[in-house]
């Protein structure tokens, strides 16, 4: 099982243009439009090149990111864990 750490969380008109081809993608998955103020978490899947993208205002509590993980085969180490709680 991978580890998911938190790289940062963006709102959609700050996001570093690296991160911005995940978050294109991921919406385009979940149909979502994008507001300028939406709050985007970035994950790093690490031993992977991957990132994991979580537009926050979609949860309503850490344990449905923790079930979105687990179909990536990842897990959310503490810190960011306890991060994203104060976020939700």
């Amino acid at each position: 099982m991978f580890i998911a750490t938190l790289v940062g969380i963006f709102k959609f008109e700050e996001l570093p243009e690296e991160y911005s081809p995940f978050v294109q993608y991921k919406a385009s998955i979940e149909n979502k439009d994008i507001n300028d103020d939406e709050e985007i978490a970035i994950l790093n899947i690490r031993g992977t090149e991957s990132h994991h993208v979580l537009f926050l205002s979609s949860y309503d509590n850490v344990n449905q990111i923790k079930d979105e993980l687990k179909q990536a085969d990842a897990k959310v180490n503490q810190t960011t864990l306890k991060i994203l709680e104060g976020h939700l």
